[in-house]
């Protein structure tokens, strides 16, 4: 059987020279080369690239970096900077809404939560058979969400000040309704009836609004991992998809319905992982083992080795968790230079 297909979502930050959100979006969207996929985000200071499907790790980087520096220079155009940070470093938190009917109306039914939404994320998409293939991988995959989410945390700098947590964003987009944790779902059906509560509540406006950190595609014959903040480079952003794609990968053969878990067990995990990021104590949510987050994440890199080798990707894995292991993610770096007084901006600012 082919390695199933990827793609990702990489939502990005507009900002002025000083670093506060810039609601330019539309005007750095038209000033795009036609054929490159970026689209408006909720708030017109964010922009979100869609890269073409993709069958190599090697495919992903070279598109998502020729978009991000394409993306850059349509900004430079509009005197914005494009920042690959998963929160404003400054400014105020309520932002503009994108002039679009359903953004508009998001922000008209849940108020400030959609103006105060202006947070980045990364999306990744994996090719699965059918919507069963879905459910049982969002199964198996839900253990392992609390390392991806360490793994790749970007947003410790919230409105000039030190949140104390690695991802301040997972914190921020927690509180929409059908966010967060995915539940362990039994079938296709206890998901459609989970949505269609949901619905008939007045919870969600449409399907699209299950935010969930992994869930079935609504559109599309994917399983859509959306934990992570947006990392601050194309290489943590291949290696979050790399491994996705090993876990979707290895779920499959599995052919189970996935672990159970105690939700607590799993609540515990996410928050250690989203307030310390890679430097911390983590969760091994199958036994409720704490340990080291890196200890975690080897172990996620143990259970998908047999898939990184079918998929040549198991050296690229090795060497970028070391990179990242040691010299630090997006969180470590950017806490780093905010306690040193160095330029935030400049860290996380993505150049043509």
């Amino acid at each position: 059987m082919k390695p199933p297909a990827i793609g990702v979502e990489e939502e990005l930050l507009l900002v002025s020279a000083t670093g506060d959100p810039l609601p330019r979006s539309k005007a750095v969207v038209d000033d795009l080369e036609e054929g490159l996929d970026v689209t408006l985000e909720l708030t017109r200071a964010m922009v979100e690239i869609n890269s073409p499907v993709c069958h190599s790790s090697t495919e992903l980087h070279g598109h998502l970096s020729d978009m991000r520096s394409k993306l850059a220079s349509a900004a430079a155009e509009e005197r914005a900077l494009l920042l690959a940070i998963a929160v404003p470093p400054h400014g105020k938190a309520a932002q503009a809404i994108t002039n679009k009917p359903r953004y508009q109306e998001l922000a008209e039914r849940w108020g400030l939560l959609a103006r105060e939404q202006g947070v980045c994320g990364c999306h990744v998409h994996v090719d699965v058979p059918d919507r069963e293939a879905a459910i049982r991988v969002s199964n198996h995959i839900r253990p392992w969400l609390p390392a991806l989410l360490a793994l790749t945390a970007n947003s410790p700098i919230y409105l000039d000040q030190d949140t104390g947590f690695a991802s301040w964003r997972w914190l921020m987009t927690t509180r929409w309704p059908c966010a967060g944790p995915p539940p362990y779902l039994e079938s296709v059906e206890h998901y459609d009836a989970l949505v269609a509560m949901h619905l008939a509540a007045g919870t969600l406006m449409d399907e699209r609004m299950v935010y969930w950190d992994i869930r079935p595609s609504s559109h599309l014959q994917t399983i859509e991992v959306r934990v992570s903040d947006v990392p601050l480079t194309v290489n943590e952003t291949v290696l979050l998809a790399t491994l996705i794609r090993a876990l979707v990968m290895t779920a499959v053969h599995d052919g189970s319905q996935g672990p159970t878990l105690e939700p607590e067990v799993l609540r515990a995990a996410y928050w250690l992982a989203a307030r310390d990021g890679i430097t911390g104590n983590g969760l091994d949510v199958r036994n409720a083992e704490p340990m080291p987050m890196p200890k975690v994440i080897e172990r996620l890199r143990q259970h998908v080795e047999p898939a990184l080798q079918e998929l040549g990707d198991l050296e690229l894995v090795d060497d970028e968790l070391q990179r990242v292991l040691t010299t630090g993610n997006g969180a470590v770096r950017q806490r780093k230079a905010f306690r040193e007084g160095a330029n935030l901006i400049a860290l996380t600012e993505v150049r043509p």
